[in-house]
């Protein structure tokens, strides 16, 4: 069988944009902090990474009411039901990405659905990246079952390559209707850890990628496309995404040692 993952992680750019990104989250797992604070570490990125998802979803609000638990936005507190939920999901990930992806948006969608963790069966308005027209339920079930295949099979692809790419299938086909983005982004972060680029979950990669603005609508539509510089393009957005998201945590290490 072709490794379509390992074609994709040839596009022009995407070896370099891959090192640079392994090479940021290296520098931060050196940080003197992680020796021993490591845990308070992770807790403080998934906390940062859920307020960005949720602000890459349309909520935006300031973390330190989140860390309060002042906000009781439903986008926002199903955001960090599933940040706390991603350290139990990383066997079954492997295995039964379907079934972590409906536990997921259980999480994720509570009091936005009225079946939450029930994938689709009708098209769906849900846009809040202004990405277009979702795809059908059909196309959509077929491409969730390509997913599966790609997330449970073999690859020569780094870590990278195959969580960009479930962010982005999961983005665009918005397979549940609601809080899509929500689950999509937290597919990237356990898939980054459970294959190895990030096995403490120390990057807020989510953070990356509301450090990069529109870029990362424009990356999405231009991944839809499907053309190599799409699919390349999103590769290193995603990329970036890590850069930065080490660069975030970096700064908590450098906030713990004062």
């Amino acid at each position: 069988m072709n490794d379509s993952l390992a074609a994709i992680a040839e596009l022009p750019g995407v070896p370099e944009a891959v090192q640079e990104a392994r090479e940021a989250v290296d520098r931060l797992y050196g940080h003197r902090v992680l020796r021993r604070r490591s845990p308070e570490v992770s807790a403080e990125s998934a906390l940062r990474g859920a307020r960005a998802s949720a602000a890459l979803e349309g909520v935006d609000v300031p973390l330190e009411p989140v860390r309060l638990g002042e906000v009781s936005d439903p986008v926002v507190q199903g955001a960090l039901r599933v940040s706390a939920e991603l350290g139990r999901l990383g066997k079954t990930w492997r295995s039964a990405p379907r079934q972590v992806l409906a536990r997921l948006h259980t999480l994720a969608a509570a009091g936005l659905s009225a079946e939450p963790g029930r994938p689709r069966t009708a098209p769906t308005g849900a846009d809040p990246l202004g990405l277009g027209p979702a795809p059908g339920p059909e196309e959509t079930a077929v491409r969730m079952s390509a997913l599966a295949g790609l997330l449970t099979g073999t690859t020569k692809a780094p870590a990278l390559v195959l969580a960009a790419t479930a962010h982005a299938e999961l983005a665009v086909l918005r397979p549940f209707g609601t809080a899509d983005g929500v689950v999509a982004r937290a597919a990237e972060r356990l898939t980054l850890v459970e294959h190895g680029l990030d096995p403490k979950s120390l990057v807020a990669v989510e953070v990356g990628h509301v450090d990069l603005g529109d870029a990362y609508a424009e990356s999405l539509r231009a991944y839809l496309k499907g053309t190599a510089e799409g699919v390349g393009g999103w590769v290193k957005h995603c990329a970036a995404a890590v850069v930065l998201g080490a660069r975030e945590t970096t700064a908590i290490c450098e906030a713990l040692s004062r």
